[in-house]
Formats: structure tokens, C-alpha cells, sequence
């Protein structure tokens, strides 16, 4: 969920971003203005000593790390812990973490027991806490190994067959996935390690048996882990099916996959489980730290999981998407986008039944000319959203310039 150091664009940011120039503009369109309805902001909780990454909430709690280096002094090592249980989000404490320079992932376990951290570059490790009081995170243990010492970049939590495991995904030269049980979250156990990516391995997503891998330019690959019919376990996961989705701007970048949510509507009916979403997060098109994102939301038919195929997509003029999170009991898809704020869509139904009018030249389908678009928030703000997370009632987004965002939930269209 994180950004890519690099040649790509989390270099490029940081150093507009550091001098708060402009830095010239390059790219051939700006983010339009968006007309429709409003995911109107309820409250900021403002920080700007370091920059804010990814965010969590649980509760009436969040939690934000920081990446990169602000100032001299204002590096990526803390964890900021807020209280959101009003209108404006009112930070409380903050965890600093020795020997990191920058955080990614930040994650709370389905039962609440845990907060993980994902810590980079060298000494890239995993820390984990106890939140049996959720204001007051007690460090269990830092989990670190000759595996993970590059960086982990990511660390997405999820159970498979009713355990716990983190899916670590490491920094170049060498991008691999590490497998970890958390069973006992005092001493991890590695299950596997897999070299995979190009050039990187960036998220991932398990459920039911499978494991979606967001490979950057070698696609997204499904994985059976114990539930898709191939023989594959955790320590020894089989290949399902694997694609590569539509370039943002061909033939001059790859797939750029960086993250993956198989949707589970649970409205049911034969679109349920159909669909999985990519985000692509391509390179930068130049200009100053609001103007400088680029990658579509790919949407991919897994009803045939060894043949995925791309059949939609979403496209934001002058911005590109980052991290999702998906509102199921309703059918709504949150993106982080970036310099054009928090997206909303309808990702309930059929997505790849479209007219001739609604589709690309290459025979997708166009989610924006299907209605798809629901909502808008801080779209036009000065705001460079790096994070979203919905907890069933509100939508939080975090500022990477500016702290987090408190933001009401998007409306389903009447049917």
C-alpha cells in the first residue's frame, strides 16, 4: 500500500514536496473538477512535521505512519495515534520505531488483539503490538530477518483456515513474499519465501484459500493457498492464473499492479464474487507534489480463475489511484487518489455489461461513462491522499501533506 522508492514517482514527490516548489509541469492535463455528489468533510486532525502515510482505524481509534523525510529531523519512524471518536480527529500519543527510516502498512487484526507495522528500507522488519488498550499500543516483539532485512514494503494481515499470517513483501534487489504465522504474535514463524515481482511484489490480498500477488509490471498473479483446487498450501502456494492489465498510457509503461480487492458483495447473485480490482499506480507526469500521479482502477472478470481477464475500468484525468477500501454490504468501491482527493464507485452488479458508447477503443468497459461514479472528497483541496479506509459509518483518508481526514460515507443510488 505503500509508495515506491526510486524511479518512480515516491522520489520524484519527495523531492518537490521537500522544497515546495513546482518543479514545471510536464503532463498534458490537470485534474478536472468534479461536479457530482460530495463526500462531505466532517473534521481534520492536521499534522505537518512528517509526512503521513497509510492509516487503520479501529473503533474510535486510528493510527497513521509517516514515510520519508520531511526535514532534517522529521523522518518516517512514527506511528501517530489519533482519537476519532468525534468530529475532528485529535491525536493522543505517537510510537516512535528505532533503525527505520520510513513506514508502510499499518494494519489492526480482525479480532482487534493486534496492531502490525511494516518498517523499511534496511532493517526492514515487522513490529507488532497489543492493543488491549487500543490508546496505548504495548510492544509485543519487532520480527526481523535476513529475509526481511531489505525493507518490507507492505504487510497485509489475514487469516487462512481460521490462523493468522502477515504477507510480507520485501524491497528490492531481491523482491520476494514472506509468509509468517502469527499464532503466537510473541514469536512469528516463517512459512514460506518466494522470489516474485517485476521489479517488485507490492500487495497482495487472501480470502477463501487464494492469494491475489500485485507483481507491478508482471501483473497480478492468483495463488491456491488451500482452497482453489491445485494442491497449494501457504508454504507452497500453486499457481492459478495470472494477467497483465491495461497500461495506462501504452505502449510506454507496464501493468504497474500495486494493489488487489476481490470483491464479495453481499448483496449476492451471480456478480457476488465475479470481480476483482487493481490499482495501477504508474509513474509520475512531472509538476509539483499536487500534480504529479498517474494509474487507473483495473477491473478484472476471476470468474475463471486460471483466465482472468480485464473487462473495465476507472480514469482520473491528471491523477492516478493508490490504496482501496471497499464498503461490501453496500457495493462501494473507496480509492485514494491522490492529488484528486477520495473516489467512490458502484461496484455492485455486472461491471462488464456496457454499451458501444460506454466503452474504449479497446472494448472495455468505461466506469465513468457507465454512471459508476458516485461520490467525491477533497477533490479539491489541497490535499495529496495516500490512504483510505472505511469502518462501516465513516470514511477516513490520510493526507500525505497534511494528517488525516474525517469524511462522510457515499449513498447508493435509488434503484
Amino acid at each position: 500500500m505503500a509508495f515506491r522508492p526510486g524511479a518512480f514517482r515516491g522520489s520524484l514527490v519527495a523531492l518537490c514536496a521537500a522544497t515546495l516548489a513546482g518543479c514545471g509541469s510536464d503532463s498534458p492535463t490537470a485534474v478536472k473538477p468534479f461536479t457530482g455528489a460530495s463526500l462531505s468533510a466532517i473534521g481534520h486532525g492536521e499534522t505537518t512535521v512528517r509526512y503521513t502515510a497509510e492509516l487503520w482505524t479501529h473503533g474510535n481509534v486510528a493510527y497513521t505512519t509517516t514515510w520519508g523525510q520531511r526535514s532534517p529531523t522529521a523522518v518516517g519512524n512514527a506511528v501517530y495515534i489519533w482519537n476519532v471518536a468525534g468530529n475532528t480527529p485529535v491525536m493522543v500519543d505517537s510510537l516512535i520505531i528505532e533503525n527505520a527510516t520510513t513506514l508502510g502498512d499499518i494494519q489492526v487484526s480482525d479480532d482487534g488483539a493486534l496492531l502490525i507495522v511494516a518498517t523499511e528500507r534496511a532493517n526492514g522488519s515487522i513490529v507488532i503490538y497489543d492493543l488491549t488498550n487500543p490508546l496505548e499500543p504495548a510492544r509485543l516483539t519487532r520480527y526481523q530477518t535476513d529475509n526481511t532485512s531489505n525493507g518490507v514494503h507492505t504487510a497485509e494481515v489475514a487469516r487462512v483456515d481460521g490462523k493468522l499470517y502477515a504477507f510480507l513483501s520485501i524491497d528490492p534487489p531481491t523482491a520476494r513474499l514472506v509468509i509468517v504465522d502469527l499464532s503466537d504474535p510473541r514469536n512469528p514463524v516463517e512459512v514460506m519465501v518466494r522470489t516474485m515481482g517485476n521489479p517488485f511484489v507490492h500487495d497482495v490480498f487472501a480470502r477463501d484459500g487464494l492469494l491475489f500477488t500485485a507483481l507491478w509490471n508482471d501483473g497480478v498473479t492468483i495463488w491456491d493457498v488451500g482452497g482453489g483446487g491445485k494442491g497449494g498450501t501457504l508454504a507452497n502456494p500453486a499457481q492459478i492464473g495470472n494477467v497483465r492489465t491495461a497500461p495506462w498510457s501504452p505502449p510506454a509503461n507496464g501493468s504497474e499492479a500495486h494493489n488487489v480487492w476481490w470483491l464479495h458483495d453481499a448483496a449476492g447473485g451471480a456478480d457476488a464474487k465475479r470481480f476483482a480490482f487493481v490499482g495501477e499506480e504508474a509513474p509520475g507526469s512531472g509538476g509539483s507534489v499536487l500534480n504529479s500521479s498517474n494509474g487507473d482502477i483495473h477491473v478484472l472478470d476471476v470468474s475463471d480463475m486460471s483466465s482472468p481477464r480485464e473487462v473495465a475500468f476507472y480514469h482520473v484525468d491528471g491523477a492516478g489511484t493508490h490504496n482501496f477500501s471497499v464498503d461490501e454490504e453496500r457495493g462501494i468501491l473507496y480509492a485514494a487518489y491522490y492529488n484528486a482527493g477520495v473516489r467512490a464507485l458502484d461496484v455492485r452488479g455486472d461491471l462488464s455489461a456496457c454499451s458501444d458508447t460506454q466503452k474504449a477503443s479497446d472494448g472495455r468497459c468505461d466506469l465513468r461513462k457507465m454512471g459508476r461514479e458516485l461520490a467525491a472528497g477533497l477533490s479539491n483541496a489541497q490535499t495529496y491522499i495516500w490512504g483510505v479506509h472505511f469502518d462501516g459509518s465513516f470514511v477516513y483518508a490520510s493526507d500525505m501533506l497534511s494528517g488525516i481526514w474525517k469524511l462522510a460515507a457515499a449513498s447508493r443510488p435509488t434503484p
